[in-house]
């Protein structure tokens, strides 16, 4: 069974090439660019098993707002940050998540997601 990603990236080329990428790999992958429609879609697709967020979105709910908004509602959903202006190490992020820097290698990005949605 494949596994079902959330990608939320509100920089529409980045996400294109990271649902690109992850499809290839065998993925299945739903899409999102801001936070209020990330719920939505995981209200849509209640078998998500990972979300992939961008940290820096506009909207007023950044990637580590949603992420405490997705383990309050959906706990056994996986969470992998990215960010391209925040490191980790600057980051309060809940010990079982992952961070990727920008630019992140998506071969990186898609074994971290198996290796999540496996546990």
């Amino acid at each position: 069974m494949a596994v079902k990603v959330l990608v939320v990236e509100d920089e529409v080329l980045l996400r294109m090439d990271i649902v690109d990428a992850l499809e290839q790999r065998g993925f299945v992958v739903v899409e999102a660019e801001n936070a209020t429609r990330a719920i939505e879609t995981l209200i849509q697709h209640p078998d998500v098993q990972v979300m992939f967020t961008d940290i820096d979105m506009p909207g007023g709910v950044d990637g580590v707002k949603l992420a405490a908004m997705v383990r309050d509602r959906w706990p056994p959903i996986k969470i992998v940050y990215t960010s391209g202006h925040r490191k980790a190490a600057d980051l309060d992020l809940p010990l079982e998540s992952q961070f990727f820097a920008k630019p992140y290698n998506p071969d990186r990005v898609a074994a971290t997601l198996l290796a999540l949605a496996a546990h």
